[in-house]
């Protein structure tokens, strides 16, 4: 079975080539550091990393930054705001939020594999106000209120 490819036009700030995809069906593309030096994370710190991209999505789609999960397991490293939405009408940089979650600090080096990027088609929706909702088996249980097994 294959997917359909989708043209996104993309200008490259970075000194490193366009993001791949790893194996034939990855979902996402490696997002790579795009730094002028590195950047160490102590623990428990946050910071903005660009990527040196900056894209334009087609209407009725949007760019899902998530992390990698070899830095998650490894380091304690991870997208903060997981996923992060980049809008079909944003055109700066496609930042990423990291965040060490780890004991140690961690270095962040110019075109290290920070990220990943997933396109996710949407729709948007149109409010109707009602006074009440229709009747499911579940109503309003939420939070763990279907069991544990």
């Amino acid at each position: 079975m294959s997917t359909e490819a989708l043209e996104v036009a993309v200008v490259n700030c970075s000194n490193h080539d366009l993001p791949q995809y790893s194996t034939s069906q990855s979902a996402g593309l490696d997002l790579r550091a795009s730094l002028e030096e590195s950047i160490t994370l102590a623990p428990g710190e946050h910071r903005l990393i660009p990527t040196g991209l900056k894209i334009a999505l087609p209407q009725g789609t949007e760019a899902q930054v998530r992390p990698r999960s070899g830095l998650a397991y490894k380091h304690g490293i991870t997208v903060l705001n997981s996923p992060g939405t980049i809008d079909a009408d944003y055109r700066g940089d496609v930042g990423v939020i990291l965040i060490n979650h780890g004991k140690e600090p961690f270095v962040v080096e110019d075109g290290e594999r920070i990220a990943q990027l997933v396109i996710a088609r949407y729709v948007q929706l149109q409010w109707k106000p009602t006074d009440d909702l229709s009747e499911t088996e579940r109503g309003a249980g939420g939070f763990g209120s279907t069991g544990v097994k």
